[in-house]
């Protein structure tokens, strides 16, 4: 299937390892002109000489100004933005009740308002052209608990964002969808970690957890998301799919 991503201007968020990666990876292979984000330069270094076709930017994507910064650097080179993808997260803290405020407000820093930082600048962009496409990638925890009480309140406010951006902008020919992830294996990830750690244990959470009896890759989400962020998705719109392989126990 031609998506037709050729030359077309890719940002990806946190893009420098694990799902981001895979994600700038797919839209290369597309043809697409593709800049990734991140915070570490030793990562942004590997994934450069893993993919020599990537840009990349260095800032604290907690930081509003270096946000900023990025995506200026970024318009300035490329001439413009048609597709934002939103990446950039992680997981800290404990239980509620052993968990910081401040630890919190990272969270929702990191992972939603980084989202919606960078959307409001990429949508003031897009419109000049008419045309666009935002993806937000969430979690299968944003619609259920699972995961940790700062990751799974962030990525719920970015399913809710998602829905919301999308009906307000889709009248201006830009598109906002998302992608919700369940447990997904790479290398520089927690679950590897754990299955070296345990594999016991891992292989007893994907028999009991996973109906597909296996963990994701990143290539099936980047595929999902090359696609929702492609003309063949036109008709989509504020919709956040899960790609779980059925560990999701939500219904919608």
């Amino acid at each position: 299937m031609n998506l037709d991503l050729a030359g077309k201007r890719v940002l990806v968020t946190g893009g420098s390892k694990g799902i981001g990666k895979g994600i700038a990876k797919a839209f290369i292979g597309e043809g697409a002109i593709v800049g990734i984000a991140a915070r570490g330069k030793q990562a942004l270094e590997q994934a450069k000489e893993e993919l020599p076709e990537l840009e990349t930017f260095q800032a604290d994507l907690r930081m509003k100004a270096e946000r900023e910064n990025v995506f200026q650097q970024f318009v300035k080179q490329f001439g413009g933005v048609d597709v934002l993808i939103n990446n950039v997260g992680g997981s800290n803290g404990g239980t509620t009740m052993a968990t910081s405020l401040e630890q919190f407000e990272e969270a929702l820093h990191l992972n939603y308002l980084s989202a919606v930082h960078f959307s409001q600048l990429a949508v003031a962009e897009m419109k000049k052209n008419s045309a666009g496409a935002i993806v937000n990638i969430s979690s299968i925890f944003g619609r259920e608990a699972g995961g940790k009480p700062t990751y799974n309140s962030a990525k719920a406010a970015m399913i809710s964002f998602t829905k919301s951006l999308a009906d307000e902008v889709i009248a201006d020919g830009i598109r906002v969808n998302g992608v919700a992830p369940g447990s997904i294996l790479h290398p520089s990830g927690n679950w590897q970690r754990r299955l070296e750690e345990n594999p016991e244990k891992i292989g007893e959470f994907v028999r009991r957890e996973i109906p597909a009896g296996r963990f994701g890759t990143v290539e099936e989400v980047a595929d999902v998301v090359v696609f929702l962020a492609s003309k063949r998705a036109n008709w989509i719109v504020g919709a956040t799919i899960n790609v779980d392989g059925g560990q999701s126990r939500s219904n919608f």
